[in-house]
């Protein structure tokens, strides 16, 4: 939990920390000027400062809490993507030590192999060779069990991931409707539909959308490269459980 914060707050500070907040910024005076000098600057420091300055026009209510989901939800993908990456392990390697354990009848070098490997291939193999004794039904029994816990561990905190995903359009659009109810409220106080009264609340509502969109698009990618690779190491371990029965089959018939 605490690196989780600990990549928040890194996030947070990397978001925030580039993005004007002064009154100065959203002067109309100087407005003109920044968007100037974006467009001679060109290239993706232009396109940096276009959207920093596009997040402050978009008011602090709303862009606030879109900012809030993509820092946290960014965080929980960061801390997936770790988990994952030392969760997997070269299984071919893996199950070629331990065969070559129990070849020579050393089931505790199994053991050990499996104790001293990281990752939940070796835990499922491990949990296995516990119940070598026991029958090869009770040593898939246990293997199959062990392995739906596993799986539950990789797949921890996704939910969130999701979460963030589908609060981050919500809180654009709920910004939208905003901005259209104080359009209107101004159409109602001037008694003119002029385009000079209703462009800016008009603006400031498709913007908070169009970020709220964006950050969910970004979150989608992150989430689906972390579900491949719970699906890869799914898949490791299901051969690995195949591999293991066979290697404990043949260890019995042995015996």
């Amino acid at each position: 939990m605490k690196k989780f914060f600990a990549i928040a707050a890194f996030l947070g500070l990397f978001t925030f920390g580039t993005t004007p907040v002064c009154a100065e910024t959203q002067a109309p005076a100087n407005q003109t000027e920044v968007v100037e000098t974006t467009n001679d600057e060109g290239g993706l420091e232009g396109v940096h400062k276009e959207l920093k300055q596009k997040f402050v026009e978009g008011g602090p209510e709303f862009m606030a809490l879109v900012a809030i989901a993509m820092i946290l939800g960014l965080a929980f993908c960061v801390e997936r993507i770790i988990y994952l990456s030392f969760s997997r392990v070269n299984t071919k390697k893996l199950m070629a030590r331990i065969a070559s354990a129990l070849a020579d009848n050393d089931v505790e070098g199994a053991k050990d192999i499996c104790r001293n490997t990281a990752g939940p291939v070796a835990a499922i193999c491990y949990q296995g060779l516990l119940r070598i004794d026991d029958g090869i039904e009770t040593v898939e029994r246990s293997v199959v069990s062990y392995g739906s816990v596993q799986a539950s561990k990789l797949e921890k905190n996704c939910s969130w991931v999701t979460l963030f995903i589908a609060m981050a359009p919500s809180l654009g659009f709920l910004g939208t409707v905003i901005g259209m109810v104080q359009a209107f409220d101004d159409i109602q106080a001037a008694g003119d539909i002029s385009p000079t009264v209703v462009a800016a609340g008009m603006k400031v509502a498709l913007i908070t959308t169009i970020y709220g969109i964006i950050v969910a698009l970004v979150l989608q990618v992150f989430y689906n490269f972390i579900l491949t690779k719970i699906e890869n190491i799914v898949a490791d371990m299901e051969d690995s459980s195949i591999t293991l029965l066979d290697l404990l089959a043949k260890y019995n018939l042995k015996k």
